[in-house]
């Protein structure tokens, strides 16, 4: 239990207070139960579909903290009970959202009613009862950089005002509208426009956090494990599903396409952050990653397979990579930005924050959970014989 005498970034002592998480069944919301749970005194409404990243939070019911948190199992999209758990709580965390790549292409649609339309009621009851609401959207956001589009040889690349990606200068840029890869990062632009909108006509008190690639134990899922066998998930867990099977991790065109990657840990604590600290944290949008952990996909799978060799006691394959297209592995419609690093002069000017784990120790941390957890299961299911 947290000590009573917690203080905000000013001072001031910090208030218990009843949260109202959607999502909290994901991954994201699995470790901010924890560490709300862990290390201060507030109580969590964790509204979900599923609750199997957190079931360890609430049972037993002798835990330390079994008095604050209570699950709710809600489906966002037809439940009149939402707009009551929103009243009863001093703030609400939107984490409810289709994130995965392979589906924006495939399913744009419940893409684009998860991001966008299942939101809206959210937004609703918290301006019209006048809680305050902490957004989460994605760096997706940003789209293509302005960079991406200069000649390869343009000196100007060098220049990273052409892809550093600022909240309140970079513009968003997406692609045609037959690639609807783009669905899912317009769906949650237009819900930060929607948000920004409460907050300017109607004194809607809010937060928009961008997440960028956040990485640690219980993401995604490994397929035909802990989720569907034909599931695609995000390249973390797709490529940990590679090596867990000791199969070449696929580089979708080459694995060319450049991201920063941060531990949820860290990500965690800016959350916390904006939680505590309303009066820093009211009417900003948020990066959070940690542009010192840039690499190539290519870059990433290599250095994947070399942590994975040492968590496991296993050799590296001699073939790790195999090439593959984007329409081979997505599906029609895919597309891609180039890169995406971002700013992080608001969140450290506003709450002092700075993510510190670097890429080896994260996919470490990352890796040696995977191995532990699902390397058995995937060994039992290989040698299953299959059914004629």
């Amino acid at each position: 239990m947290a000590s009573s005498t917690r203080v905000d970034l000013d001072g001031n002592p910090i208030k218990a207070m009843t949260i109202c998480m959607i999502g909290a069944g994901g991954f994201i919301g699995s470790h901010l139960c924890e560490k709300l749970l862990s290390e201060t005194s507030h109580k969590i409404l964790a509204v979900d579909v599923y609750n199997d990243k957190i079931k360890h939070l609430l049972e037993p019911a002798t835990m330390d903290w079994a008095d604050r948190i209570q699950f709710h199992r809600i489906n966002i999209k037809h439940d009149s009970r939402l707009e009551g758990l929103i009243k009863m709580a001093d703030l609400t965390i939107n984490l409810a959202a289709i994130c995965t790549p392979a589906d924006y292409n495939t399913r744009p649609l419940d893409t684009i009613y998860s991001n966008f339309i299942d939101a809206l009621p959210v937004v609703k009851y918290c301006s019209e009862n006048s809680k305050r609401l902490i957004h989460f959207s994605t760096c997706e956001v940003y789209g293509k950089t302005i960079g991406c589009f200069l000649p390869k040889d343009s000196p100007l690349r060098q220049d990273p005002s052409y892809y550093v990606l600022k909240e309140d200068e970079s513009p968003c840029i997406f692609g045609p509208i037959d690639k609807q890869r783009w669905s899912y990062a317009c769906a949650k632009q237009l819900i930060e426009r929607l948000v920004y909108a409460e907050g300017a006509e109607n004194g809607l008190e809010f937060t928009i956090v961008r997440p960028f690639n956040w990485i640690g134990p219980r993401m995604d899922f490994i397929p035909g494990i802990d989720g569907p066998s034909e599931g695609v998930p995000r390249v973390l867990a797709c490529f940990s599903n590679n090596l867990l099977r000791r199969e070449p991790l696929k580089l979708v065109d080459g694995g060319e396409s450049q991201r920063t990657f941060i531990y949820i840990k860290d990500a965690i604590e800016a959350v916390l952050l904006m939680i505590e600290n309303p009066g820093r944290a009211n009417g900003h949008i948020f990066n959070v990653g940690n542009p010192n952990n840039e690499v190539t996909v290519r870059q990433l799978a290599e250095m994947m397979s070399k942590v994975y060799s040492k968590v496991s006691g296993e050799s590296e394959l001699e073939s790790p990579t195999v090439d593959v297209s984007s329409k081979e592995f997505y599906g029609e419609g895919y597309d891609d930005s180039d890169k995406r690093i971002p700013d992080m002069t608001i969140i450290n000017k506003q709450l002092g924050w700075d993510p510190k784990t670097s890429l080896w120790d994260l996919l470490e941390s990352t890796l040696t959970y995977q191995h532990r957890t699902y390397a058995e299961a995937i060994k039992q299911a290989i040698s299953k014989p299959v059914a004629s």
